[in-house]
């Protein structure tokens, strides 16, 4: 069995122990006691190293897992020459230690304010390495709950009440947050006026200690709220992250943070007219392109036979393509063949007084070619297996149109 040494003392980052056994690979460590967290509770494992007593090179610990009785302690290397029996001092990686602490005591105060402040239940609770969140028992919250619920939270904080640690008995304990379903002995965490919740975590001595609390973006996740949360070092890093990329946007537009929204919405409403423009323009350009291609087709080809024209294009997007076909294809007995080499994709577009079928062309053409694709009888697109296949396909069409083709690609 492992004693837990982080159950007394949460702030315990060396520790004397003796090694009990490891595994065959030499890479999982199982001491006679630990102040390594293991992951629980939702709450993250240590880090750190195992220094040999007798010297060498320290073991760094890259994983803690809880198997019960006792606590491994995962290697980052295997060390198969280790024996039972050696003394080993163990070190936590302090900064993430304590960035948990603070993560894990800000998550048991946020759970005791949603429910003092609007009667919320802490569904679970998942910690990032980034940010961490609490599902709420509740359809749905408002901005301007959570905004109280925040400066409560604050207000707690700096209050710096104390955080205590008590061990009863599950059959006789009393007031908790949430019942706990355990037997025997269980730990109990308390927030001095605030809350009692059962818990095996590291966690501060004091409110004070957790830092500000930010609480962020709201999520509908099924019949609850999912609320994201971060405190202390990383509420702090976050702020600064986020304040240079508003100064930086602002630099870019020349105006000030506070300014920046203002700035935003007029430059989106410009992009959006200029868009729109552009959307016009094109439009206006294709319909005056496809016209100058059936002119041309029609000037090549037999009165009243189909007005083809062939199109071949070494890359760019079947978007363009399909804009200029739709424009095509209104014009009198117009059929409009767009090949495009990377990728191998092939567009054809019929007018409806043309006789012919554009999505039985295109199958007929693609089906020799192990090509796939769909549409209408007016327009259809698809794309080959290679630029062979694209090939063999367009091989195909010309012989189905051949009889009124007349070449007048660009």
């Amino acid at each position: 069995m492992t004693e837990r040494l982080y159950h007394a003392d949460s702030y315990l980052t060396g520790f004397e122990a003796t090694l009990l056994d490891t595994d065959v690979a030499g890479q999982r460590l199982y001491l006679d006691r630990t102040a390594f967290y293991p992951t629980s509770g939702g709450q993250p494992f240590d880090r750190g190293a195992l220094h040999p007593a007798g010297g060498g090179a320290p073991l760094s610990v890259v994983d803690v897992v809880d198997e019960g009785e006792r606590i491994a302690h995962v290697l980052a290397e295997p060390q198969p020459g280790l024996a039972g029996g050696i003394q080993l001092s163990g070190s936590i990686d302090w900064a993430r230690r304590f960035d948990h602490m603070q993560q894990h005591s800000g998550q048991h105060l946020l759970s005791a304010v949603f429910h003092e402040q609007l009667g919320c239940a802490t569904l679970s609770v998942h910690f990032g390495v980034e940010s961490s969140t609490i599902d709420l028992d509740v359809a749905s919250l408002s901005p301007e709950q959570l905004e109280t619920v925040e400066q409560r939270a604050n207000a707690v904080v700096w209050e710096n009440r104390e955080l205590t640690l008590s061990s009863e008995d599950a059959q006789e304990v009393s007031g908790l947050r949430k019942a706990s379903a355990r037997s025997g002995a269980l730990r109990i965490v308390s927030i001095a006026g605030l809350d009692r919740s059962a818990c095996g975590g590291t966690h501060v001595r004091r409110t004070g200690e957790i830092g500000v609390i930010a609480l962020r973006k709201l999520e509908r996740v099924r019949k609850s709220v999912r609320v994201e949360f971060l405190c202390g070092g990383r509420a702090a890093r976050r702020a600064r992250a986020e304040f240079e990329l508003l100064s930086r946007l602002s630099a870019q537009l020349s105006t000030s943070p506070a300014e920046l929204p203002g700035v935003m919405e007029t430059r989106l409403e410009e992009l959006q007219r200029v868009d729109k423009r552009s959307r016009e323009l094109a439009q206006r350009l294709a319909e005056l392109e496809a016209r100058e291609l059936y002119a041309r087709a029609a000037a090549s080809g037999p009165a009243g036979s189909a007005v083809i024209h062939w199109q071949r294009t070494p890359g760019g997007a079947l978007a363009e393509l399909r804009a200029l076909a739709q424009c095509y294809m209104v014009q009198p007995r117009a059929v409009f063949v767009a090949a495009l080499e990377q990728p191998p994709s092939l567009l054809v577009a019929v007018a409806e007084d043309s006789g012919k079928d554009a999505a039985a062309l295109l199958r007929s053409a693609l089906a020799a070619a192990g090509g796939r694709g769909g549409g209408n009888a007016r327009l259809a697109q698809g794309s080959a297996p290679s630029l062979a296949g694209l090939e063999l396909a367009l091989g195909t069409l010309r012989s189905h149109l051949s009889s009124a083709s007349h070449d007048s690609s660009r």
